[in-house]
């Protein structure tokens, strides 16, 4: 009798035992931030200098932006800078109303836009204002600027073309907006006299920069889901260019590559992405929304290696600085990386804050956290 009560007893701990082990990996979060792991350094990053701003940057769309040796940087509450690149020393400041986008520069002009759908041109030398015109819509994306041009696209959809000396509209193109769409827009590109720009509904069209005339377009990827949530295939990143290939990614949706001669894409594979991919030593390297990197050869279109080690830690855009891959997280980490084999070969935490943008300028690596602090870093 007392055997067939231990026999009951230990089925009973087995039982619950093996209960509570299924209960714990029932709550398992798949979403939580994968643990940081040891690392080798071979790569070591200094700061600089650093600019303390205000503001939140919420959809890391307020990149500084170069030209000549001037750095230009505005937040979302209408602080605009201009410093030297490499001292970071301040050559000018203005104020303005409430901004909804980075800032762009080129051609003698600084161009940024404010929440009220006003695109405005400052003078690079001493930030006079040139001009303003409401485009009835706001421009969350940095402007392109051509000789003679400057390419906004706005939260309506819409591909406007301004003249860069008065801000006179020369033409637009407005695309079909899906009913549903994630918060952000990409920047129009501008090259070899034509306007390369990627749409809420997944697609990618290319203009004649003179007239607006659309040359051809194509389908990032196509909708397949049920539901408006589902169908969710905004493009929010900027298109790449390099000679004839057009790449780009869009959300839910696909990298793929255009051929400009053919006028289509030539290649895809599904993937999801916020971001531009990076085209470099041979690779085409993504980082998905769940901060998985991927990458493919360029040559063959075969995968190459992939990385989960920095999975759901909210990368920010991927950029290549001298050689190196890099991105920064949500706690305030940059992360050096081989683009050969994915292996991390530096880190530091320059903030406390997420870091929402990187961009590199010759020999120095500017980074943007979720607070407006500017950092220039060095190897």
């Amino acid at each position: 009798m007392k055997s067939i009560y231990l026999n009951i007893i230990a089925i009973l701990l087995i039982t619950s035992c093996s209960s509570l082990k299924f209960w714990e990996s029932a709550e398992v979060d798949t979403d939580e931030p994968k643990p940081l792991s040891e690392i080798q350094k071979s790569i070591f990053l200094n700061e600089n200098w650093v600019k303390k701003s205000n503001g939140e940057n919420d959809l890391g769309n307020f990149l500084p932006s170069f030209s000549q040796e001037k750095l230009f940087f505005a937040n979302n509450i209408g602080s605009i800078n201009a410093f030297e690149a490499i001292s970071g020393n301040e050559i000018w400041s203005k104020e303005y109303n409430e901004l909804s986008s980075g800032i762009a520069s080129g051609f003698g002009v600084v161009i940024v836009s404010d929440q009220l759908g006003n695109v405005i041109a400052l003078n690079q030398n001493d930030g006079s204002e040139l001009w303003s015109i409401n485009v009835k819509a706001k421009v969350l994306s940095r402007a392109a600027i051509d000789a003679s041009a400057v390419m906004v696209k706005t939260s309506a959809g819409e591909l406007i073309s301004l003249d860069k000396n008065n801000g006179e509209i020369l033409w637009s193109y407005r695309s079909q907006l899906p009913l549903l769409t994630v918060r952000g827009s990409s920047s129009p590109v501008i090259a070899d006299d034509k306007v390369i720009a990627t749409f809420d509904n997944g697609r990618l069209g290319v203009f004649q920069l003179s007239t607006g005339f659309p040359i051809w377009d194509g389908a990032i990827s196509y909708v397949s889901g049920t539901s408006e949530l589902e169908n969710l295939v905004d493009a929010d990143s900027d298109p790449v260019v390099q000679g004839p290939l057009i790449y780009a990614t869009n959300y839910q949706g696909n990298v793929s590559i255009f051929d400009q001669a053919q006028k289509r894409a030539i290649w895809k594979s599904e993937s999801s992405s916020f971001y531009s991919p990076v085209i470099t030593k041979g690779l085409i390297i993504v980082v998905e929304d769940n901060s998985k990197i991927i990458t493919f050869s360029n040559k063959t279109l075969e995968k190459s290696w992939s990385s989960d080690l920095l999975l759901n830690r909210s990368l920010s855009n991927p950029i290549t600085y001298k050689g190196n891959l890099v991105v920064g997280d949500f706690e305030g980490f940059i992360h050096v990386i081989n683009p050969i084999n994915g292996k991390i070969i530096g880190r530091e935490k320059v903030s406390k804050n997420p870091i929402k943008s990187l961009s590199s300028r010759g020999d120095y690596l500017y980074v943007i956290d979720e607070k407006f602090s500017l950092f220039s870093l060095t190897l």
